[in-house]
Protein backbone atom coordinates (compact mmCIF):
# COMPACT_ATOMS: atom_id res chain seq x y z
CA UNK A 1 0.00 0.00 0.00
CA UNK A 2 1.05 3.57 -0.68
CA UNK A 3 -0.06 6.63 1.25
CA UNK A 4 0.05 10.11 -0.31
CA UNK A 5 -0.17 13.38 1.61
CA UNK A 6 -0.46 16.67 -0.27
CA UNK A 7 0.25 20.20 0.88
CA UNK A 8 0.64 23.67 -0.57
CA UNK A 9 -2.78 24.59 -1.93
CA UNK A 10 -4.44 27.91 -1.26
CA UNK A 11 -5.79 31.15 -2.67
CA UNK A 12 -3.76 33.20 -5.12
CA UNK A 13 -4.44 36.02 -7.56
CA UNK A 14 -4.28 35.65 -11.32
CA UNK A 15 -0.66 35.56 -12.44
CA UNK A 16 0.56 34.31 -9.10
CA UNK A 17 2.38 31.11 -8.16
CA UNK A 18 1.88 28.14 -5.87
CA UNK A 19 3.92 25.04 -5.16
CA UNK A 20 2.23 21.77 -4.32
CA UNK A 21 4.03 18.94 -2.55
CA UNK A 22 3.10 15.28 -2.20
CA UNK A 23 4.90 12.96 0.18
CA UNK A 24 4.61 9.25 -0.46
CA UNK A 25 5.06 6.57 2.18
CA UNK A 26 4.56 2.83 2.44
CA UNK A 27 5.54 0.51 -0.41
CA UNK A 28 7.08 3.29 -2.50
CA UNK A 29 9.66 1.05 -4.15
CA UNK A 30 6.89 -0.31 -6.37
CA UNK A 31 5.89 3.12 -7.75
CA UNK A 32 6.96 3.88 -11.30
CA UNK A 33 4.94 7.04 -12.03
CA UNK A 34 3.81 9.95 -9.88
CA UNK A 35 1.72 12.87 -10.93
CA UNK A 36 -0.99 15.42 -10.33
CA UNK A 37 -4.60 15.45 -11.45
CA UNK A 38 -7.23 18.10 -10.86
CA UNK A 39 -10.99 18.28 -10.72
CA UNK A 40 -13.11 21.39 -10.92
CA UNK A 41 -16.79 21.35 -9.86
CA UNK A 42 -18.96 19.60 -12.44
CA UNK A 43 -16.01 18.28 -14.44
CA UNK A 44 -14.10 15.02 -14.73
CA UNK A 45 -10.77 14.55 -13.02
CA UNK A 46 -8.02 15.36 -15.53
CA UNK A 47 -4.31 14.77 -15.75
CA UNK A 48 -2.17 17.83 -15.09
CA UNK A 49 1.37 16.41 -15.11
CA UNK A 50 3.25 13.14 -14.60
CA UNK A 51 6.85 12.15 -13.98
CA UNK A 52 8.37 8.70 -14.28
CA UNK A 53 11.15 7.13 -12.22
CA UNK A 54 13.45 7.92 -15.11
CA UNK A 55 12.53 11.59 -15.02
CA UNK A 56 10.35 11.71 -18.13
CA UNK A 57 7.52 14.20 -17.85
CA UNK A 58 4.14 14.64 -19.44
CA UNK A 59 1.92 17.73 -19.20
CA UNK A 60 -1.61 18.68 -20.13
CA UNK A 61 -1.60 21.16 -23.01
CA UNK A 62 -3.36 23.73 -20.86
CA UNK A 63 -0.46 23.93 -18.37
CA UNK A 64 2.58 23.51 -20.61
CA UNK A 65 5.06 26.32 -20.08
CA UNK A 66 3.41 27.36 -16.79
CA UNK A 67 3.62 24.27 -14.55
CA UNK A 68 6.67 22.18 -13.70
CA UNK A 69 6.63 18.75 -12.08
CA UNK A 70 9.68 17.41 -10.26
CA UNK A 71 10.72 14.70 -7.79
CA UNK A 72 13.30 14.71 -5.04
CA UNK A 73 16.38 12.50 -5.21
CA UNK A 74 14.83 9.91 -2.95
CA UNK A 75 11.80 9.78 -5.24
CA UNK A 76 9.38 9.82 -2.36
CA UNK A 77 8.15 13.41 -2.84
CA UNK A 78 6.75 15.00 -5.96
CA UNK A 79 6.27 18.72 -6.50
CA UNK A 80 4.15 20.81 -8.82
CA UNK A 81 5.38 24.36 -9.34
CA UNK A 82 2.50 26.38 -10.75
CA UNK A 83 3.29 29.78 -12.26
CA UNK A 84 1.23 32.33 -14.14
CA UNK A 85 -1.92 30.88 -12.61
CA UNK A 86 -5.27 31.53 -14.26
CA UNK A 87 -8.81 31.38 -12.85
CA UNK A 88 -9.41 28.25 -14.95
CA UNK A 89 -6.72 26.50 -12.91
CA UNK A 90 -9.06 26.59 -9.92
CA UNK A 91 -9.72 23.01 -8.82
CA UNK A 92 -8.98 20.37 -6.24
CA UNK A 93 -5.55 18.96 -7.05
CA UNK A 94 -4.90 15.28 -6.32
CA UNK A 95 -1.55 13.59 -6.05
CA UNK A 96 -1.35 10.26 -7.84
CA UNK A 97 1.06 7.33 -7.72
CA UNK A 98 1.02 4.27 -9.94
CA UNK A 99 2.55 0.84 -9.64
CA UNK A 100 2.56 -1.80 -12.37
CA UNK A 101 0.48 -4.93 -11.90
CA UNK A 102 0.23 -8.02 -14.13
CA UNK A 103 -1.21 -7.87 -17.64
CA UNK A 104 0.03 -4.36 -18.29
CA UNK A 105 -2.26 -2.58 -15.89
CA UNK A 106 -1.42 -0.12 -13.13
CA UNK A 107 -2.73 0.25 -9.61
CA UNK A 108 -3.40 3.88 -8.77
CA UNK A 109 -3.19 5.55 -5.39
CA UNK A 110 -4.63 8.96 -4.57
CA UNK A 111 -4.05 11.68 -2.02
CA UNK A 112 -6.87 13.45 -0.24
CA UNK A 113 -6.71 16.49 -2.50
CA UNK A 114 -5.77 20.10 -1.92
CA UNK A 115 -7.79 23.12 -3.05
CA UNK A 116 -6.25 25.66 -5.40
CA UNK A 117 -8.26 28.81 -6.01
CA UNK A 118 -7.16 31.51 -8.43
CA UNK A 119 -9.02 34.79 -8.12
CA UNK A 120 -9.50 37.11 -11.08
Amino acid sequence: QVQLVESGGGLVQTGGSLRLSCAASGSISSINVMGWYRQAPGTKRELVAQITNGGSTNYAESVKGRFTISRDNGKSTVYLQMDTLKPEDTAVYYCNAEEPVPLGYSRKYWGQGTQVTVSS
